[in-house]
């Protein structure tokens, strides 16, 4: 089957998640960062496209950036191919390093892009390896004192008149953990299923051939079914409330407890 052409971002600004293949490191010590650093500022100034938030992480890279002349995948083949080079010449492994096709989202409100700038840069504080500020390998850094890779200016204008009350407000804005956002980001980053791969799944937890039929039990029963569905990895309750036909504030009520 043919892949589905990507959506250009009305905004030209994207969310991009690169892992590693089957979920491996790519990032083994200090040097792999800085190199990853490096060809990023590479390919920004042959691009030129704007980033505004980026986190490396062990298996994984956030980046937000600006792609005025659309060419996104160029600058993420471009990014992949010169680091696996790179990793793949000194730690002689062979094979693909990256997944092989990344995962975009167009952002197209500055409601959303703030929000998400916050969520990338407590990655480290989530996954329990430093608080947001200490963290070497992320923007949050260049938004407090000097941007080195970034451009700042369009997300601290959210947060003050003055570039000082702008910061000021950033970091407190940070201090705060990011909730709503997170299952929409996490479900971008774990393998994606598709309606119908969640509907047979469904129909195997519950041994039901009609998964509209949840909708029919009492409200016990129907919790009850709802609530076996709550491990499935690859959906979100969006799509369960879509293949379901039940709202989506009830799914999210049910799983919950």
């Amino acid at each position: 089957m043919p892949r589905v052409a990507r959506k250009i971002s009305n905004t030209k600004v994207y969310h991009i998640i690169l892992r590693g293949n089957d979920r491996q490191d790519i990032f083994y010590d200090e040097q792999d960062y800085k190199k990853f650093l490096k060809i990023m500022k590479l390919t920004k100034e042959k691009y030129q496209y704007e980033i505004y938030v980026y986190c490396f992480m062990a298996n994984h890279v956030h980046l937000v950036f600006y792609d005025k002349n659309n060419q996104i995948s160029k600058i993420i083949q471009s990014i992949a191919i010169s680091y696996s080079s790179y990793f793949s010449k000194k730690y002689r492994k062979e094979g693909h390093l990256f997944q092989n096709r990344f995962l975009s989202k167009n952002i197209e409100t500055k409601e959303y892009l703030y929000r998400l700038c916050r969520y990338i840069h407590q990655n480290p504080l989530k996954a329990g390896i430093s608080t947001v500020k200490r963290y070497k390998w992320s923007s949050y850094r260049e938004y407090i004192y000097d941007e080195k890779m970034i451009s700042r200016e369009l997300i601290l204008s959210m947060f003050g008149q003055t570039k000082k009350e702008a910061i000021e407000n950033f970091i407190i804005f940070h201090s705060y953990e990011e909730k709503n956002i997170n299952e929409e980001v996490e479900y971008e980053i774990i393998d994606k299923l598709t309606d119908e791969q969640v509907k047979r799944k469904i129909q195997k937890i519950l041994s039901i051939e009609d998964v509209w039929e949840i909708r029919t039990y009492n409200k016990k029963v129907r919790d009850e079914k709802i609530y076996q569905l709550k491990n499935i990895k690859g959906t979100s309750k969006t799509q369960l409330s879509r293949i379901l036909g039940i709202n989506r504030k009830v799914i999210e009520r049910v799983m919950k407890n």
